[in-house]
């Protein structure tokens, strides 16, 4: 719809509904006024026995029989009270980050979520930019709950009015007062450090007054509880007048029986009035150390009670005078008519509403819903959108005709016969060709698969040899011949030999499960070992205090490790389901377990980084003596030899192809393809010294546990109680003393058959088979 430049500002009052059209004047510095309309009301909308919304209803369908709006933009106002208005001064801030400035300070002054209300805001006139820098700048932030938009927008749309525009009255007000009172301050350049005279604007309605004050640049408002109906709720009262006699009083009061008595009766809301307006002004001018009033400007039809204008100016003293005319608003006839001329008080604010409808206003906000703007925007695209459709199908039905054109002009039947069934017959062909050699496929996957089940049936027979194998390759064993050991305290711990005395393993359908558990102590190891290869010089100070401590046994230098004394035992037999348990320090049980400090690993969930599908988790518990001061000890010498020949170690496997003798060719192979991967120490112990009898201990060259019966040493470093081999009255053996370190590993073990080694890219032996072997064992 073409627009026409004209502008509706309309202001929905209390007692009436006041209208104007206006359009710009050639000079660009004054409005035109084409139409206005002063509709006033049978009651007023706050009587109790009115009808607010059909009152309001009736007076519009009025409004619409007189007026044509087509293609004119429409604005209409809402009461003060029923929004919000802040005014914020900015920090020094960036230009550009202004609008997220104002989206954190609406957060905090608007007491609502935003979602719930519509809310603008505009920068006032007087700020200044230094370097991209916003200075002294000062912004105006607006809003009203969605409901309450939604209840004013209500009439307008069931009359079939499209609103463009909607502001609040005392805003409406600002933007009056701006152009047709301050114009010539307006045009002149702000100062902050010397404002120019501030007019007071007094706006009084039926049931509130808007009082605005404003020099031009900056504007402050605040609506007050007192309006028309309270003198006329006064008389009623005094005198005993229904409401309709007392507002006809009130309207005639120069013409009464008893003037005085009228005007006794509504003094005590003339006081009232006046303690509010000075009350309000007080409050402005003491935060407005350099304000200055110049006048006081009465609008509102209510103003003309007679008595009102002399007894403002009396007590405010301040000049208070009436809007007699708008200066640069030219109507002639419209507004040389009676009906204008006497309602002329009321039309202040429709006419704020026609200059910011018109791009002429101070403040340009608008509390619009932006979900009514986009739906207009949408339906005004709409017969665009159908054009263009429109266009593309007839541009495509000329292209189709075309080529229905261009091939009728072919001979079907005749040249193009012979090609085309030649083509037919070679795609048969193809289709042909392509059956069989689905079919020739699918017999080798067959095959294929019946000689992978085969190899795997025999290489699954291996894996629990080769597992075993390689974890006795990775336990660091002391190669010395036996002829060449000493059965002292100092030979056996300079031994680099770990004594494994017992062997168990645990299926896991989800091996993330186990991992969850000890993850912490995974990670803190790979660190570890990461500091390890970057270190390029011995630690010193600190750290050479804490491999000292180490060294010694202090239970202190292992992070986390339990208090001197204390025995963390070792794991016991194999729990359920859930995770190795029944013993002390058991994954499920004891020091690592259900309560323990790494909770119930069967709540963990996945960890970052860890193994994951089924598999089996291999628990190695064991002990070791090299834990002389100043040697590797304790947990690190597990970590320099089993945990890292774990990691990295290999064992040498009938794995490459048969040599020329038929038998096949050893190969080396890593561990790690074996499926072994993640050992962990999960025990916290603390180095002990313990007894032990050096004629009864056994020591095997391959690297097995230790025999003979240990003795804990007594408060006093006397050997404890015998043992239950001891013979009474035999002669004491002679003790040694050893210090002894007892741990618990655990690794992941993922079976990955020999065939799936050698043919990496087999499906089936990419994770193995646990399950089918945790049947098998």
């Amino acid at each position: 719809m073409a627009k026409s430049g004209a502008v509706w500002g309309i202001d929905i009052g209390q007692s009436a509904l006041k209208a104007l059209r206006c359009r710009p004047h050639e000079s660009g510095e004054r409005l035109v006024v084409d139409a206005f309309e002063y509709i006033e009301y049978p009651k007023l909308l706050s009587q109790p026995d009115a009808e607010p919304e059909q009152l309001v209803a009736d007076a519009l369908q009025t409004f619409l029989e007189r007026n044509e709006l087509k293609g004119d933009r429409v604005a209409m106002s809402v009461p003060g009270q029923a929004g919000l208005a802040r005014f914020i001064k900015l920090p020094p801030v960036e230009q550009k980050k202004i609008p997220d400035i104002v989206k954190y300070e609406a957060r905090q002054q608007i007491p609502f979520q935003l979602e719930d209300v519509v809310w603008d805001y505009q920068p006032l006139a007087g700020g200044s930019q230094d370097e991209g820098f916003a200075l002294e700048t000062e912004i105006g932030l607006f809003a009203m709950k969605r409901d309450q938009v939604a209840r004013s927008l209500e009439p307008l749309q069931r009359a079939g009015i499209e609103v463009d525009f909607i502001q609040l009255a005392p805003l409406a007000l600002y933007n009056y007062a701006c152009f047709d009172l301050l114009s010539d301050t307006v045009a002149e350049e702000f100062d902050p450090e010397n404002p120019p005279p501030s007019t007071v604007l007094l706006s009084l309605g039926v049931d509130t007054t808007d009082l605005v004050i404003t020099n031009g640049f900056r504007v402050w408002q605040r609506s007050i509880q007192i309006g028309g109906s309270h003198f006329t709720k006064a008389l009623t009262k005094e005198l005993k007048l229904t409401f309709t006699k007392a507002e006809h009083l009130k309207k005639n009061a120069a013409k009464a029986e008893d003037p005085k008595a009228v005007f006794q009766a509504m003094r005590p809301v003339f006081s009232d009035l006046v303690a509010e307006v000075q009350r309000s002004i007080g409050f402005f001018t003491s935060n407005n150390r350099g304000a200055e009033l110049k006048e006081v400007v009465a609008i509102g039809n209510a103003m003309k009670l007679p008595g009102l204008q002399r007894f403002l100016s009396q007590n405010l003293e301040i000049p208070v005078k009436l809007v007699d005319e708008f200066e640069h608003l030219s109507g002639g006839s419209v507004t040389a008519q009676p009906a204008f001329q006497q309602n002329r008080l009321a039309f202040p604010v429709a006419y704020g509403l026609c200059v910011q409808g018109l791009g002429r206003g101070q403040m340009g906000t608008n509390l619009l819903p932006d979900d009514i703007v986009t739906e207009r925007i949408v339906r005004s695209k709409k017969p665009w959108a159908v054009a263009a459709a429109a266009l593309l199908m007839l541009g495509l039905a000329l292209n189709y005709s075309q080529y229905v054109s261009a091939y009728s002009t072919v001979d079907v039947d005749g040249e193009w016969q012979g090609p085309m069934n030649e083509a037919k017959q070679l795609d048969s062909q193809v289709g042909t060709f392509k059956s069989a050699n689905d079919t020739v496929t699918a017999k080798f996957e067959e095959i294929r698969q019946i000689g992978e089940n085969l190899a795997s049936n025999v290489d699954g027979r291996l894996l629990w040899l080769e597992l075993w194998k390689g974890v006795v390759s990775a336990v660091p064993q002391d190669t010395r011949p036996e002829s060449e050991r000493e059965a002292t305290a100092e030979d056996i711990m300079a031994r680099e030999e770990v004594h494994i005395t017992s062997f168990d393993c645990q299926f896991y359908p989800d091996l993330s499960t186990w991992f969850a558990g000890v993850s912490d102590i995974w990670q803190e190891a790979e660190k570890d070992r990461a500091r390890q290869e970057n270190a390029s010089a011995p630690a010193d100070g600190a750290e050479a205090e804490a491999a000292d401590g180490a060294a010694a046994g202090d239970p202190g230098a292992m992070a986390g490790g339990p208090p001197p004394g204390a025995e963390g035992g070792v794991p016991g037999g194999m729990g359920g389901e859930g995770g190795f348990g029944g013993g002390e320090g058991g994954l499920g049980g004891g020091e690592f377990g259900g309560g323990g400090e790494f909770g119930d690993p069967s709540a963990g969930g996945a960890a970052a980084g860890g193994p994951s599908g089924e598999g089996w988790v291999v628990q190695l518990v064991g002990h070791h003596f090299h834990n002389k001061k100043g040697d590797i000890n304790g947990p690190e010498f597990v970590n320099k030899t089993l945990v890292d020949n774990l990691l990295n170690g290999s064992i040498m496997l009938p794995d490459g192809p048969p040599g020329p003798d038929g038998r096949p060719t050893m190969v080396e192979v890593p561990l790690s393809e074996l499926g072994i991967g993640y050992p962990v120490i999960v025990t916290k112990k603390s180095i002990e010294t313990v007894v032990y009898d050096p004629e009864a201990i056994e020591v095997d060259p391959r690297g097995g546990a230790m025999g003979g019966r240990p003795r804990r040493m007594g408060p006093v470093g006397r050997p404890g109680p015998q043992g239950a081999g001891d013979q009474p009255g035999a002669e004491a053996p002679k003790m040694i003393e050893l210090q002894r370190y007892d741990f618990v590993v655990q690794f992941v073990w993922k079976p990955t058959p020999r065939h799936a080694r050698m043919n990496p890219d087999s499906a089936a032996g990419a994770e193995g088979d646990p399950a089918g072997l945790a049947t098998d064992f």
